[in-house]
């Protein structure tokens, strides 16, 4: 019974709009599992251009998608036995997650592997679809958001932390690509379910979108515990 299933919050929105961020630390004060969704997408994307496969060969990324040899240890994401956990963070690799994204048969591959996260005691899952395609049941959707102008800042500064070159300006154009693309596929696009609550952080610190998605799941399951 769908009621015995370990509680999820989905929490979906567009890239560089904080939701993994929020999701890790949601996911940290509830003591729940994590899910970044958009991970396995990038490493399709990167395994495809490993492999010398197209972008646009739905068919054989979609068998890629099947047969990821992932392995989550603590904050390391492993491709037969080699970290990856940097390389998957690039531009370039996030801009291949969002082309591979389009393909339905990649999506249906994807989902028994994304479900598979749900144990005790819950999960906190971020992407595109959790709550309309991955959890249709999650306990909490959220839509997390922000201006495209401040989520290209966030990204700006996130590079330029991290030591690489970056423009203001191609971040932006980059990001309007993106929203399109993901808004637009025919498989789970990206837009706010009618049963989700939407989370504008334009103006807002983590911590403070962190409280509020707990305050909600609180009200929503009645524990003041966390």
């Amino acid at each position: 019974m769908v009621e015995s299933l370990p509680p999820v919050i989905a929490i979906d929105g567009p890239s560089a709009s904080g939701k993994g961020t929020v999701a890790q630390k949601v996911a940290e004060a509830l003591g729940f599992h994590y899910l970044d969704s958009g991970s396995l997408y990038r490493l399709v994307g990167l395994v495809a251009r490993n492999s010398g496969i197209s972008l646009d060969d739905e068919v054989r990324l979609a068998g890629v998608a099947g047969n990821l040899a992932v392995a989550f240890s603590g904050d390391k994401i492993l491709i037969e036995k080699q970290d990856v956990t940097e390389g998957i963070r690039t531009e370039e690799s996030g801009r291949a997650a969002s082309a591979v994204a389009v393909h339905p048969q990649v999506r249906t591959a994807l989902l028994d592997r994304q479900r598979a996260f749900r144990q005790l005691p819950g999960l906190v899952a971020d992407g595109r679809d959790m709550g309309s395609v991955v959890f249709p049941d999650a306990r909490l959707k959220v839509f997390l958001t922000a201006t495209v102008e401040e989520r290209a800042m966030r990204r700006y500064k996130q590079l330029k932390q991290k030591g690489i070159v970056a423009t203001l300006d191609p971040l932006l154009q980059d990001l309007r690509e993106r929203d399109a693309r993901d808004e637009s596929r025919s498989a789970a696009p990206l837009r706010q379910g009618s049963d989700a609550r939407l989370l504008d952080t334009t103006a807002m610190s983590i911590a403070d979108a962190v409280e509020r998605v707990l305050t909600w799941y609180r009200a929503e399951t009645g524990d003041a515990r966390h």
